[in-house]
């Protein structure tokens, strides 16, 4: 992808308030969901193929997450949706969910407990290597509040602070279940904000989606794109770069220049 090896860039924008907050995207820009995910799949998917139909699922629930969008439909069940999603792609590669079996490390006997297994396994994920470093830098450097603002449910979040070895960095979850409300409808970001006392100047968004950072954006907060293979496949990493106060390249240590990302934008205002 082109512009995602080279240097944090961070642009000069309009007068801010010094940050206060940090609003996080969790799964993808935080978590590596997609090892888990390929573990999980049901043992009669060919190894060849479980790679891409991992992401191929994955871009499934952001279509269907889109879609729901669009129509003003309050949030589902994160599991509900990446069920049927699931399903939907196993039938796209001519393999029948009732009858797929469960991974051989699952302990789990064929039928739809293996559907079960993979839905589940969006509830457990390591964080990414450089993650933890840079959310302590800002916690306990910089002294910023640090949030989580992603679509899913509350129970979704709980299980993945702990299984990454996140918990106890937030100072708060906010998942679309908790709001009432999907990102990236502005009233997402907006009662977030409200509920922390701070103002889109006082705050930075930190996503590696850009829908999310565009919705964001429009609101007045600053944004921060962090770029992960796994996600943003079909955007053009130059745009995307283009339309951010920060872009943090994988050969840059990837979250871990947040920091003097977030320094910068103090220092600007």
């Amino acid at each position: 992808m082109a512009g995602a090896h080279s240097s944090p860039t961070v642009q000069s924008g309009a007068q801010t308030r010094r940050t206060k907050a940090v609003f996080f995207d969790f799964m993808g820009t935080c978590l590596d969901w997609h090892s888990g995910v390929i573990r999980a799949l049901p043992a009669a998917i060919p190894e060849l193929i479980r790679p891409m139909l991992a992401l191929e699922w994955r871009e499934e629930f952001f279509s269907e997450l889109h879609s729901r969008s669009q129509q003003n439909l309050p949030p589902e069940d994160i599991d509900v949706t990446h069920r049927r999603t699931l399903l939907r792609i196993l039938h796209s590669v001519g393999l029948d969910g009732s009858t797929t079996n469960a991974p051989p490390d699952s302990g789990t006997a064929a039928g739809p407990s293996s559907i079960d297994v993979a839905v589940q396994a969006w509830h457990n994920m390591a964080s990414w290597p450089d993650v933890l470093p840079a959310l302590t830098a800002l916690k306990k450097e910089l002294g910023l509040e640090l949030f989580v603002l992603a679509n899913g449910t509350t129970r979704l979040q709980l299980d993945l602070v702990r299984s990454s070895g996140l918990e106890g960095t937030f100072n708060m979850l906010f998942s679309s279940e908790l709001l009432g409300v999907d990102k990236p409808a502005p009233e997402a970001y907006e009662k977030a904000m409200n509920l922390v006392k701070v103002r889109p100047e006082e705050a930075v968004m930190v996503a590696a989606h850009a829908y999310d950072l565009r919705a964001a954006k429009r609101l007045g907060l600053k944004t921060v794109y962090v770029y992960r293979w796994t996600d943003d496949r079909s955007e053009d990493m130059d745009v995307v770069r283009r339309e951010n106060d920060a872009f943090l390249g994988e050969n840059d240590g990837g979250m871990q220049g947040l920091r003097s990302a977030i320094e910068a934008f103090d220092q600007a205002a």
